[in-house]
Parts: structure tokens; C-alpha cells; sequence
């Protein structure tokens, strides 16, 4: 269990031998002519794995199949051992969901919300009373568990849901866009909560967001999704390895040296006099210096650059053949067709 006022601590290096919390094999969701998830082979194991993809890429449905509360069209899937097709239930009182959409009474107060929760999982109400005030005093509403939902803000109500998605001490948490409308001290404590839970109290949280920097912050896996494929899975750190790049800052010369890097058949972008030069060959920081001498710029600094999850995600968009600046940009241009309801 998840021990709220001293979780148990993970030593940190060592590999948890739990199987995958997620598994799926050609797992597809047509509605009608719309194929929202497309074969998809999944495996997700013990700890934070964040679920990207653009508005339309299957995300809300492939949670929805994981659930059990949407029937597959074909393949098969897992939570946690227990078959989507067939054990809805169990699957249901072994993960904690926190919707995205709205879903608290606001006729309630806090603590009566989150106790009402654990009674729905099947809690003697005497002993779901003692576990929502525990878990609102660790979703940091101790103090204002007597108030209506109807006053909470924002944060407050999202941490409410929080609070009754673990309410039962899940194996595996799934969390819907945790920090959507969140101000920004309300987005750090709920990733704080969600990091508490992985890293302390040996939890899976598998979270669905558009924000790139929460789910780094949050998770060492991700799973991307694309007009209902698989696009990318795995280690955020292993995968950042396919967009390894040299950052050149240059004075003078600048666009010469843009020109003299492309004609050697370098892969090159570039803001300002700011280049960063892809590593797809050995030998990229002599070439770099040599097409500077060559120009007449002044490279005042190279350095490997690390890598965001931004950059990341740009860079495998790109390979699909989307040109965008940013994950925003995706998501607010998200393509159409072929993805069906999400």
C-alpha cells in the first residue's frame, strides 16, 4: 500500500522486476469508418509512462479500451494481468482513473466527495472515511476537506479527483491531463504528488498530456501516438538518442556557414546565429570548424545539445512529414481524418 505519511522508499538504480502494467497486441477501435487506435503493439511497464499525441490521435480511447469501458474491434490487451475484453471490473478496482472531464458533485464537500469514491469501489464507509482523509491530506486539501466542491478552485478540484483515484491504493494510476487549467503552483504540486507516488510509493501512473515539459518532468517513458498508431515508445532518454545534435553558436558569416554546412550534406537548424548540426555521421565538430575557417565565421561555442522532449517529439513529427515549430503548434493544427473520435 501506499503509505501516505511515509511512503516506502525505491532504491534508486534498481530495476523493478514487475510485469508490464500494460499490454497490447494489435489492438484496434474502429467507429464506423473512423479508426481511432490502428494495431497497436503496447508495452508499458512498472512506473510513469505520459501517453502523447495530438487532439485525434486515440489517446482518450486507447484509456477508454484500457478501462474496459469501450469493447476493442480486434487484438487483445492487459491491465495489470487482467484481460480488457473480460475483466472490466477487476481492472476497475485495480487502477485509480482521474478523468479529464469534469466528474465531482459540486453539492458535495471535499471529504464526502472522495469517501463517496471509495464506497463506489466497494469500501465499508467507515474505513473509505479514514482513507479520503488520508488521501486529501496528501493531495494537499487537508485543510479544506470540509469545503463545498462548489468553492474549490480549479487546482482544488483537480486534486480532488486525484484523491479519488487513490483513494483504494492502486497499482496503476491513470491520469487524464493532471494539470489542464492548473496556475503554475498548482501544476508543481500535482507533479510533485504524481512523482511522490512513482518514485516513494512504487505506483504506476500512466498520464495523457499535451504539456511536454509535465511529462518529463513526471515520467521516464512515452508512448506516441499518431492518427491512432503507434508512433514512438520507450525510455524518453533512449529515444532522444535518434535526434542527437552539435549546437554551433557563430559570429559573423553566419549565413555562409548555414550555405558551406548544407553543401557538405549536413542536416542544419537554425535561429539566428544559433545552428544545431544533426550527428549522422562521425567526424560532424571537424567538419564544423573546417566550413567556419572556410567562411570566415567565429564559432564561439560547439557543445553536443541535449535534447528536450520537445525537440524529440519535433524531430519524429518531422519524419512522418508534419512541419512544425512546436508541440503546440501540432496540437493546435492537429491533422484531420483517419482518426476518428479520440
Amino acid at each position: 500500500m501506499v503509505d501516505f505519511k511515509g511512503p516506502r522508499m525505491c532504491p534508486q538504480g534498481v530495476t523493478d522486476a514487475r510485469p508490464a502494467v500494460v499490454e497490447t497486441s494489435g489492438l484496434t477501435k474502429a467507429y464506423g469508418s473512423h479508426v481511432a487506435l490502428d494495431g497497436l503493439d503496447l508495452r508499458i511497464e512498472a512506473g510513469a509512462t505520459g501517453l502523447l499525441g495530438a487532439n485525434g490521435a486515440g489517446k482518450s480511447t486507447l484509456l477508454k479500451t484500457l478501462l474496459g469501458l469501450v469493447q476493442v474491434s480486434a487484438g487483445e490487451g492487459k491491465v495489470l494481468g487482467f484481460d480488457i475484453r473480460t475483466d472490466g471490473p477487476s481492472i476497475r478496482q485495480r487502477i485509480g482513473y482521474m478523468p479529464e472531464y469534469e466528474a465531482l458533485d459540486p453539492r458535495m464537500d471535499g471529504i464526502h466527495q472522495v469517501r463517496y469514491a471509495g464506497e463506489l469501489l466497494g469500501m465499508n464507509p467507515t474505513v473509505a472515511m479514514g482513507r479520503a482523509h488520508q488521501a486529501l491530506e496528501y493531495v494537499g486539501l487537508g485543510e479544506q476537506r470540509y469545503r463545498p466542491i462548489s468553492s474549490y478552485s480549479t487546482g482544488m478540484r483537480q486534486a480532488t479527483k486525484l484523491a479519488c483515484a487513490i483513494i483504494h491504493d492502486p497499482e496503476l494510476i491513470i491520469a487524464d491531463e493532471p494539470s489542464n487549467g492548473l496556475d503554475a503552483a498548482s501544476r508543481d504540486f500535482m507533479l510533485q504528488t504524481l512523482d511522490t507516488t512513482v518514485r516513494n510509493g512504487q505506483r504506476s501512473v500512466l498520464m495523457a498530456s499535451h504539456l511536454m515539459d509535465d511529462v518529463e518532468q513526471v515520467c521516464e517513458r512515452i508512448v506516441l501516438l499518431h492518427k491512432g498508431r503507434l508512433v514512438a515508445q520507450g525510455r524518453i532518454e533512449d529515444l532522444k538518442a535518434i535526434d542527437r545534435e552539435y549546437e554551433v553558436h557563430v559570429w559573423g558569416a553566419a549565413d555562409a556557414m548555414a550555405t558551406g554546412l548544407a553543401d557538405r550534406g549536413l542536416h542544419v537548424r537554425r535561429e539566428g546565429r544559433v545552428m544545431r548540426v544533426a550527428q549522422e555521421r562521425d567526424g560532424i565538430p571537424t567538419e564544423i570548424l573546417e566550413v567556419a575557417a572556410e567562411t570566415g565565421a567565429q564559432v564561439r561555442r560547439l557543445h553536443m545539445y541535449e535534447a528536450s522532449l520537445e525537440d524529440l517529439f519535433i524531430a519524429i513529427m518531422e519524419r512522418l512529414g508534419h512541419d512544425v515549430k512546436s508541440s503546440d503548434d501540432l496540437y493546435a493544427n492537429a491533422p484531420k481524418g483517419g482518426a476518428g473520435p479520440a
